[in-house]
């Protein structure tokens, strides 16, 4: 393949790019898009066959150094990126939010779903050569589930009893109750299987890529495996470039110093549509990016607090200026891609006067003062912290916004902030239920903890009729609604940027950046 940054009119263009970025980085993202909106005209061949070589530069924000490698343990974006591609789990969620087998070839449960029996595919081998077999898979389970040290995965095998390895090839899952739903929690990508022995510090894995080098905070790059079980991927490497902030991350972009990035700000969609050189990848998804009240501290231990704060909120005025447009109303409710989401229940409003009777009856007359903690943990947060601000002003909320670096965010107090914010990326109710609103959750930010809501999980989980499952579910998210310490105003969609000479990027539902960070089906095109 072409080296594409060293020869032809290519190089030329990027100089002069690079040139001209050099005395306008300092007008910001904004100014820097459109001073540079004029471009000599270029081509992509996109219907030749994809072509192998080259190195992906990915950038992305949010990292840290507590960034990991562990596939169990994933926190952030570059954390998610890493794990994706370096492991490889049972089952996965594909571009359609829709079960797809990897590893495992098929996954079936008995007549009550007690008992689920796996089996693997033929021939499937670890990035270091060795056999991947039913032991490692039992181990993983082990793993994830260790009481003294469970992992991110752990509170969806809440009912995991121990796995067996019947053969090479197959193993059985037994649980402690029935679980209808075990391949939704297995279809996370905190779930790669991992060989027996493993070490996250030197990471063995099934993922399309194994690991080159890791900078915590800075940067990682992965290599080709020459072992993995699929069709091979068409890159060389991948390299994970980590931006302290957005802008930083848009003029890296506009500079040809990355080939793509991990959600832009939706503000710049148009003026990045309307270089040549760049494409934008728009997925719906059912990400979002609630505000996090906890509900065992004041004051939002009283739920008139919690619901004066869901009524300041102008839903739509946060999906305009927040997502630019790009994204759909929420409710106080996660999952939307669940069938059991219940659309019909009352769309909640603004309503700046029932807000503040609520606060006066909560014991707050003149209104209420409280911190927001903020950080650009993902594309849009800390803009719907300012937007949040001014529309709750009215309802007699003053919002005093604290501003930390992702670090911070992510450090000691992590969990623990009062009124702070977050984001998920799209996941069904129960798995996602499991990862937050539980005792045993391990990402418990509102410290939500009620015995009913769990029991309703636990019935529904193991609820093999559809219907009655939903319906379950149903009166779980009504407590959510009712009493819940989200504010969950939309989901975005996720909107990432690319040159066009990247290919193979799909649409895709997830909420992960990049099409679910699958790297392994891109390539880099010619450029003429």
């Amino acid at each position: 393949m072409t080296d594409r940054f060293t020869t032809g009119r290519w190089a030329q263009h990027s100089l002069a790019r690079r040139q001209l970025l050099s005395g306008a980085l300092v007008l910001g993202s904004v100014g820097a898009l459109t001073a540079c909106g004029s471009q000599t005209a270029f081509e992509v061949d996109t219907s030749a066959p994809p072509s192998s070589g080259g190195v992906l530069r990915v950038g992305l924000t949010g990292g840290s150094t507590a960034d990991t490698l562990d596939a169990h343990i994933p926190v952030n974006s570059g954390d998610s990126a890493r794990v994706i591609n370096l492991y490889e789990p049972l089952v996965e969620r594909d571009d359609d939010y829709e079960i797809a087998y990897r590893l495992a070839e098929s996954l079936e449960p008995d007549a009550d779903g007690s008992v689920w029996t796996l089996r693997l595919r033929e021939n499937l081998l670890f990035s270091d050569g060795s056999d991947l077999t039913a032991d490692d898979v039992v181990f993983t389970f082990e793993r994830v589930t260790d009481p003294e040290d469970p992992k991110t995965n752990a509170a969806n095998l809440a009912m995991f009893e121990r796995a067996v390895a019947v053969d090479d090839r197959t193993v059985e899952i037994h649980l402690s109750a029935p679980n209808a739903v075990l391949d939704d929690a297995l279809a996370q990508y905190s779930m790669g299987i991992v060989p027996r022995d493993y070490d996250p510090a030197v990471p063995v894995g099934a993922g399309p890529f194994r690991l080159k080098s890791f900078s915590a905070g800075m940067s990682t790059v992965l290599e080709r495996n020459p072992h993995y079980w699929d069709q091979a991927p068409h890159l060389d490497e991948v390299e994970l470039l980590n931006f302290n902030d957005t802008d930083a991350l848009i003029n890296a972009l506009l500079s040809s110093q990355v080939d793509c990035v991990g959600q832009i700000p939706l503000a710049l969609v148009e003026v990045i549509e309307s270089d040549e050189r760049m494409a934008v990848l728009n997925s719906a998804t059912g990400m979002w990016l609630p505000f996090t009240m906890r509900v065992d501290v004041e004051p939002f231990d009283d739920v008139r607090v919690r619901q004066a704060f869901r009524l300041a909120v102008d839903r739509q005025q946060m999906i305009e200026q927040v997502l630019s447009g790009y994204g759909d109303l929420g409710n106080d409710m996660f999952s939307p891609y669940d069938s059991s989401y219940p659309s019909d229940f009352p769309q909640r409003e603004q309503d700046v006067a029932e807000a503040r009777r609520l606060l006066d009856e909560a014991g707050y007359p003149d209104g209420i003062t409280v911190e927001l903690v903020t950080a650009p943990i993902q594309s849009g947060v800390v803009e719907a912290a300012q937007v949040f601000a001014q529309q709750a002003a009215d309802a007699g909320i003053t919002v005093e916004i604290r501003r930390v670096d992702t670090t911070t965010f992510f450090g000691e107090q992590y969990l623990q902030w009062d009124f702070a914010q977050s984001f998920w990326y799209t996941r069904n109710f129960l798995p996602q239920a499991r990862n937050c609103a539980t005792a045993d959750s391990p990402f418990n930010e509102t410290g939500w903890v009620n015995e009913d809501f769990t029991a309703l999980l636990d019935e529904a989980q193991a609820e093999l009729d559809e219907t009655r499952r939903n319906e379950l579910v149903r009166q779980a998210q009504q407590q959510l609604f009712d009493e819940g310490g989200y504010i969950i105003w939309g989901f975005a969609n996720q909107v990432d940027a690319y040159q066009r000479y990247v290919l193979g990027l799909q649409e895709n539902a997830t909420g992960l950046p990049l099409s679910g960070y699958t790297f392994r089906r891109v390539w880099l095109g010619e450029v003429s």
